[in-house]
C-alpha cells in the first residue's frame, strides 16, 4: 500500500505528485528543486548555493519518512550545465558518509522554473 510523505521542512509539490511516496521498505523522494521551503522562492546564486538547498530539501523528507541521509540508496541527479559538477559534487558529498549512494548525473536541456539542479531519492527502510 501506498503511504504519502510530506512535509512543510520541503517545497509543496507544484504538479500533480507527492513530495514523497513510501511502499514497503522504499521511500521514492520526487525531484526538488532548489526551493527554500520557508519562503517558497528559489535560492539564488551558483550551482553550491542551489545544490545545498537542494539536498537540505531531500534531508527534510527523509528524516519525515523517519530515515536519514546514509539510507538513500540511488540519486537522480540533473544538472543543467556539466561544467557545474565539479561544484554539484563538492556540496553533494558533504550530506553522505563513506558509502555514499549510487547515482547517476546527467546534463539535461532545462529543469523547472530553469533551476540550476534537481535530484531525486529512494531510500530503504
Amino acid at each position: 500500500m501506498k503511504e504519502q510523505i510530506s512535509t512543510k521542512k520541503a517545497p509543496a509539490a507544484i504538479g500533480p505528485y507527492s513530495q514523497a511516496i513510501g511502499h514497503g521498505d522504499l521511500v521514492f523522494i520526487s525531484g526538488q528543486i532548489p526551493i527554500n521551503p520557508s519562503t517558497g522562492q528559489l535560492a539564488e546564486g551558483d550551482i553550491q548555493v542551489q545544490t545545498r538547498q537542494v539536498m537540505e530539501n531531500l534531508k527534510a523528507l527523509t528524516e519525515e519518512a523517519g530515515l536519514s541521509m546514509d539510507e538513500i540508496l540511488k540519486c537522480s541527479c540533473f544538472l543543467k550545465n556539466m561544467d557545474d559538477f565539479a561544484g554539484f559534487n563538492e556540496i553533494y558529498g558533504e550530506y553522505f558518509g563513506e558509502t555514499p549512494p549510487a547515482r547517476e548525473a546527467v546534463e539535461v536541456a532545462r529543469l523547472p522554473k530553469d533551476v540550476l539542479i534537481e535530484i531525486s531519492a529512494i531510500c530503504g527502510r
